[in-house]
């Protein structure tokens, strides 16, 4: 087994396309690792958000 499969080099993660928008800075989100909940459209978060947010939560 090579490094790369040993690691999950291999797994393709299934991305969801849509029009989506940031709920915090408004920044467009056009694909998702996940199918959102319609319900939650208003809490959907653009990746340098989200990471903002983990990284708030780990001080």
């Amino acid at each position: 087994m090579s490094f790369d499969e040993n690691r999950g080099g291999g797994f393709q993660r299934q991305m969801y396309k849509g029009d989506w928008q940031c709920a915090k800075c408004g920044t467009p989100i056009t694909e998702l690792p996940f199918e959102p909940d319609p319900s939650r459209l208003d809490k959907l978060l653009c990746r340098q958000c989200h990471q903002e947010r983990v990284r708030s939560f780990r001080r």
